[in-house]
């Protein structure tokens, strides 16, 4: 992190704890709510009881942070030394993550400027990653920003669920809402596309949702230099699988990363998710 401007996140963007240490990278966690219980993203009790909770069909749902949790991380980064920061998050259109940064940022001590990416996961993630490598060089919060919107202009995001119910009781489906009914009977391949979730096909078994992913990536990924993010929720050997023939089918590979994504998503999709994320270097 420069000596200058800080880089604030929430905590759907699933950077790995590395990453985070080695950029100073301030995370704002989201809540999850299992029935009576509210539990912050990122601990090791969400994350184990998300998946019972969804199993159980019991009722799950998402919190964005409260502006003072902002708030406070926008002080503790100026006390810091900071004298401008960026604070990048998930897409409006999924959240008021973004709305309660922008409060925050009213009455922060130092000038903050706050980015609604239209991502989520590390298609959030890799915006924030370039965005701390601005600030490390040296550069103002306007070159910060312009790296971090460079980079989402430069990402994609597909990913697969085993039904859109889960999406269905979010609300977080977007057009893909005109296909419910016949949908739920499908494997649907999904995108994200102008900060929502849009159907890009559907498809009639999970073997072929999932080869097709990959042949999408694949595409998308070319000759080109790019990393990779292989999510997953509950799935981690079909995660780990798609990531092995990524790695072969790739030829400009620099980074990849496979992860279980946190509850706020997870509570959105559902288990058996496995998502794919492409990044231009």
């Amino acid at each position: 992190m420069s000596a200058h401007v800080a880089i604030v996140t929430d905590s759907t963007a699933y950077l790995p704890h590395n990453e985070l240490d080695r950029h100073s990278i301030t995370v704002v966690p989201l809540t999850v709510i299992l029935g009576d219980e509210a539990l912050e993203e990122g601990t090791e009790a969400s994350a184990r009881s998300l998946t019972a909770a969804l199993q159980r069909r019991s009722t799950v749902t998402t919190s964005r942070p409260a502006p003072e949790l902002f708030a406070e991380a926008y002080r503790k980064a100026a006390d810091a030394g900071a004298t401008g920061i960026v604070s990048l998050h998930l897409s409006a259109e999924l959240s008021g993550t973004y709305e309660a940064a922008c409060l925050a940022a009213e009455a922060a001590p130092v000038p903050v400027r706050v980015v609604d990416t239209r991502m989520v996961a590390m298609a959030l993630g890799f915006p924030v990653l370039a965005a701390a490598e601005a600030a490390e060089s040296g550069g103002s919060v306007d070159e910060v920003v312009a790296a971090a919107q460079k980079q989402a202009a430069d990402t994609s995001a597909y990913f697969y669920v085993d039904t859109l119910d889960y999406l269905r009781r979010g609300g977080r489906i977007g057009a893909a809402a005109a296909l419910l009914g016949s949908a739920l009977a499908v494997k649907p391949l999904l995108r994200l596309d102008g900060g929502g979730i849009e159907l890009m096909e559907k498809v009639r078994t999970t073997s072929r949702a999932i080869a097709r992913l990959e042949e999408v990536v694949a595409e998308r990924a070319g000759e080109s230099r790019v990393d990779i993010a292989v999510h997953h929720l509950a799935a981690s050997p079909r995660a780990e699988a798609l990531a092995e023939r990524l790695r072969a089918r790739v030829p400009g590979l620099v980074e990849l990363y496979v992860s279980e994504v946190g509850a706020v998503i997870g509570a959105h999709t559902g288990p058996g998710l496995l998502g794919v994320i492409v990044s231009a270097r």
